[in-house]
Formats: C-alpha cells, sequence, structure tokens
C-alpha cells in the first residue's frame, strides 16, 4: 500500500467516524445507517492497522506522522507551501505523488465523494441510464473541452467531483440551453441567482451561458449551499434545484413530526426528488462503464482551453479568423455573446482551443484596437432616429451615443455618425441570439401563421387568449419564458387556427406524414409533446417502445408527424 492510499484510507475513515459520532445527526440517523457506517469505518480501519503492525519496527514515529500530511499537500498544492513548511525537503514532497492519471475519468472517479447510499429512487434512474447508452454518449460529446476545467475548479474547492456532472442533469451539456423557467446556461441559472454571483445579463452578453463564468457562479453557489446545511452535499444539491428557503422548509416541518432531516425523508417537489438521485446515478454509471458496456471517450487528463483577456470590443468573425477556427465554433466556445461582437463598453474573456492560443495572441498584439471592429460612417436621413439607426446596425442606442460622445438623443439630418458594425453579412453569425431565434421562428408549423407587433400593456395571456392558443405554445415558438415581461415593438410569432388541409394531412397515414427525431427538453412531459405535435402519448410510446413511466432530458425520440422540422 502506497503513502497516498494509506492516507486517503485514514482521511475516509475519519470522515465516517465523525459522521458517526456527532451526535445531533446520530440522532437523527435511523439505526441502519448507523450500523453501516460503523460497518465501513471497521473496513477501512483493517489496512491501516495491518501496516502500523507491519511497521512498527522500521519506521520512526516522526516519519509515520508525515504520511499523513504530503499527500494533503500534494493533491492541493499551495503556491506558499515551502514557507509553511521550511525544514521539509521539497522532494520529498513531490516525488512519488507528483503524477497525475492520464485519463480524466480515473481523476473524476477517484474524488467522489457522496455518501453511498441505496436507494430505490437511485437504483430506477440508474437503470433508465444503463438502458441508453447513446444518452451518455451524447453527453460525453459535447462535454469533452470543458471538463478539465470544470473539474480542476471542483478541486480547487475540495467538493466531491460529481458536481461534474452536474450539468448533465441540468442542461444535458448544452450551453445554449433556455428552459422555461428562465433558466440558461450548462448551470440553467435564472436570471436573478446569477445576477447575485456576477453572472452579467446584458444586450450583447449573458454570463449565464458563458461556460468559464458560470462554472465558477455554480461551484460557489454549491459550495455556499453545502456550509449552509453543514456540509451535507445532498441538501445542497436538493437547495440549488428547489432553493435553499423550500429545503429549510422541509426541513422544518420534518422536525416538527420527530422525523429524520436527511433528504431522503424530506417532502420535497417530485423534480427534486428525482434531481438527487438522477446525478447520483449518473455518476455511478460513469463509473461502471465497462462494467455496463458503455464506452468512455479517452479524454487526456490535460487543459483544453486557454482563456484570453480582451479589453476591448472584437468581431466575433475577425476573431474566428484570428484563431483559425469557423464562426460557429467561435460561438460553442464562448456561447455568453448575444451578438456579432464583444460589448464595447467592458473587457471579456475569450475562450479558444489551446492549440490556437499562439496564433490568435500573435496576430492580436500587431493589431490596433479599432482594427478588431469595422466602422461605418453613417449620414443622418430625414425620418432617422436612434433607436431606428441602432435597430439597422444590429447595435444599441447608448453606444451609439458613447463612441459619438452625444449627450442626448437629438440628432440632424445631414450630419455623421460613427457607427459599429459586423463584417460579415448578419446570416454568418449563426448562433447569435438574434440568428438562433430567427431559426426558431423560421419553423413552419399547423395554422395560419401571424406576425404580432407587441404594444403597451400586452401579455402573453392576453395574445393567447385573443387567438385561441396557450400562452406556453406562444412562448415556445417565440424562445420566450412564459413570465417574461414583453417590450413594445417587439416582434412575435404566432400560429393560429387549424387549415382543412391540416386537418387532411393529420388523418392521412400516407407519405405526408413526416418522421422526425424529438429531443426532450428539461420540463418536458409525453403529454406535452402529444400535445404540441398533436399526436396521442400512446402514439409516442409505441413508436418507441417506451416502457417506463418517465422520460429524460436530452432523450431523443421518434415521431410520425406532418411537420419537417422539430419544435
Amino acid at each position: 500500500m502506497s503513502v497516498m492510499q494509506l492516507s486517503r484510507i485514514v482521511r475516509t475513515c475519519y470522515k465516517k467516524y465523525k459522521q458517526l459520532f456527532d451526535y445531533p445527526r446520530f440522532m437523527k440517523r435511523s439505526s441502519t445507517r448507523n450500523i453501516h457506517l460503523l460497518s465501513q469505518i471497521s473496513s477501512l480501519a483493517i489496512p491501516v492497522i495491518f501496516l502500523f503492525l507491519s511497521g512498527c519496527q522500521s519506521m520512526p514515529w516522526q516519519e509515520k506522522a508525515q504520511v499523513h500530511v504530503t499527500p494533503r499537500v500534494e493533491q492541493n498544492p499551495s503556491p506558499d507551501i515551502a514557507d509553511l513548511n521550511p525544514e521539509q525537503p521539497a522532494k520529498s514532497q513531490s516525488a512519488p505523488v507528483s503524477a497525475e492519471p492520464e485519463s480524466i475519468w480515473s481523476r473524476l472517479f477517484a474524488g467522489y465523494g457522496l455518501d453511498p447510499v441505496s436507494n430505490s429512487r437511485i437504483d430506477k434512474e440508474y437503470a433508465w441510464y444503463s438502458k441508453h447508452p447513446e444518452y451518455i454518449e451524447l453527453v460525453q460529446k459535447r462535454a469533452e473541452l470543458y471538463l478539465h476545467f470544470i473539474l480542476e475548479e471542483a478541486e480547487k474547492r475540495q467538493m466531491p467531483t460529481e458536481m461534474v456532472l452536474l450539468p448533465i442533469v441540468e442542461s444535458a451539456f448544452e450551453p445554449f440551453a433556455y428552459s422555461h423557467g428562465r433558466a440558461a446556461g450548462l448551470w440553467q441559472f435564472i436570471p436573478s441567482t446569477g445576477k447575485y454571483y456576477g453572472l452579467d445579463q446584458d444586450w450583447w452578453y449573458d454570463g449565464r451561458r458563458d461556460v468559464i463564468a458560470s462554472t465558477h457562479a455554480a461551484l460557489d453557489y454549491l459550495t455556499a449551499l453545502s456550509k449552509r446545511f453543514d456540509g451535507d452535499w445532498e441538501l445542497a444539491l436538493a437547495s440549488y434545484n428547489a432553493g435553499a428557503g423550500n429545503v429549510r422548509k422541509a426541513i422544518r416541518r420534518n422536525k416538527h413530526k420527530n422525523k429524520p432531516t436527511d433528504f431522503w425523508s424530506l417532502d420535497l417537489p417530485r423534480e427534486t426528488q428525482n434531481y438527487v438521485p438522477r446525478l447520483i446515478a449518473i455518476s455511478r454509471i460513469f463509473k461502471d462503464a465497462d462494467k455496463l458496456g458503455i464506452s468512455l471517450h479517452d479524454i487526456p487528463n490535460a487543459p483544453r482551453l486557454a482563456i484570453i483577456d480582451i479589453d476591448s470590443q472584437i468581431d466575433l468573425a475577425k476573431a474566428a479568423k484570428m484563431a483559425g477556427l469557423t464562426i460557429e465554433e467561435i460561438y460553442k466556445l464562448n456561447p455568453g455573446f448575444n451578438r456579432w461582437a464583444t460589448s464595447p463598453d467592458r473587457s471579456h474573456h475569450l475562450v479558444l482551443p489551446l492549440e490556437n492560443q499562439q496564433a490568435f495572441e500573435q496576430q492580436l498584439a500587431s493589431m490596433d484596437k479599432n482594427e478588431l471592429v469595422q466602422w461605418q460612417r453613417y449620414k443622418i436621413r430625414k425620418g432617422d432616429s436612434l433607436i431606428t439607426i441602432a435597430q439597422k446596425h444590429n447595435t444599441t442606442v447608448n453606444i451609439i451615443k458613447d463612441i459619438n460622445q452625444l449627450s442626448n438623443s437629438r440628432i440632424r439630418a445631414g450630419k455623421h455618425l460613427l457607427i459599429p458594425v459586423a463584417s460579415q453579412n448578419e446570416s454568418d453569425y449563426s448562433l447569435s441570439m438574434a440568428q438562433r431565434l430567427l431559426s426558431k421562428k423560421s419553423v413552419s408549423r399547423k395554422g395560419s401563421k401571424i406576425e404580432y407587433i407587441v404594444n403597451a400593456g400586452d401579455t402573453l395571456w392576453g395574445i393567447a387568449k385573443k387567438y385561441k392558443v396557450s400562452y406556453k405554445k406562444i412562448a415556445g415558438w417565440n424562445s420566450i419564458a412564459p413570465d417574461d415581461t414583453l417590450r413594445p415593438g417587439q416582434k412575435l410569432v404566432i400560429w393560429s387556427g387549424k387549415t382543412k388541409a391540416n386537418k387532411l394531412a393529420m388523418s392521412t397515414p400516407s407519405n405526408k406524414v413526416s418522421k422526425i427525431r424529438y429531443t426532450i427538453r428539461k420540463g418536458d412531459s409525453l403529454s406535452l409533446i402529444a400535445d404540441k405535435f398533436n399526436v396521442k402519448v400512446a402514439d409516442i410510446r409505441r413508436w418507441n417502445r417506451l416502457n417506463q413511466k418517465y422520460i429524460q432530458p436530452g432523450q431523443t425520440l421518434k415521431l410520425n408527424v406532418n411537420i419537417t422540422e422539430q419544435l
């Protein structure tokens, strides 16, 4: 047994011992759980005792004491370690434990720290994922670039590395994910929580979709929740999903009834009851991949991303060209950018593949800031306003005012304005917010298409009532949340009514029916999907041979409908 292994066993044993004899928790836990902890401590202590007895005659006590200290230093290196241990030689600190695992997976598994509970809810989730290796393949493909960065950040915070896999539960590792609850990004932050944790959200940028910024925020949030619940990560996870207030209320209810207050005993919303078991099940699926015949991608245990600070506005098409990437690749690495460029009034970081960093930085150093964005000298015409000019050039009124040093919005025909403009056609920025929305609105659907301009005082509910459609459907058609505030002048696409041709097409089981694949989103249910595509739940189950009651975000369904594109 190596020094590191021994140290890890001792630390784990101490943790279990502390859990067992922490009196308040001892009294709250069932006797079965306490017996389970005691058996774990016994099994862990045996190798420690054996090694101690075998080494008593050859190892001095002082040397044995160092066994418990050195590995902890190596696992979490500090820049001031030499000052903290001036008498200890540097070689003894770094020799046997400096080598890191070659695979990201072995490093990830070594950091697992959630309690090894057995629960029917976990078993249920585990069974589903074990039968859907295609889903595990999908999330791996999406996560490859991000895993090393997220793992590093989790280790810095000394948190269980199962948290690295939480974006699978939240968004299936889709950075552009947006839920009906107005949650966005890998970690699915709602606007208010995102702002509280420093994630800026404006016309140019949404930090909730920024992989780097949102990861820092999410792990900080989880750490804070863990501290709030005395290091109980299961309660921290439940709070991340349902809110700490709701979890505290559930704990108070159980205390009032003299019931246990661990996560598994709390009466929480169904989504939250499944949320924690889902993460535990996913983490076990990955660790059991070989046994289950699931292939894990060979992801090296090495950085993949370069994070480059940019202190001026840059056109994302120019950034892509400088880095030797496509515009689409730039957006996938930097999904927080809403428009064709970074914000002109704040600095940002740009994320690139590590192998593209040098070429980009060399070109960046040789260019003037004004070369990073294309400028247009615009002649003001009669009838122009700053609003119409800003809309025409895909920018904002404030930007035009700042650049041209305007103290108010008054402009005069015949004068000129300096305006930053995109170097490529707007359609080339295919993953900008405007283009993603346009793509969504362009999908052909049932009924008659109506382009509605929002008036002052309009609400989704009122518009839906007017056109006799669901307000949730209007929200879905326009990539907004049902409770979003509408802006006067905002354009909405509404599909209203069913034509005779539509009805005939739906009733004819011929070649007019198209086969499509639909990717399940967070909040979806079979009944909602059936209603969306005007099909029956029983048919969806039959087409996909579904036996289980629940469906999972990221899962793909086969549908036979009379439209050609996914809603």
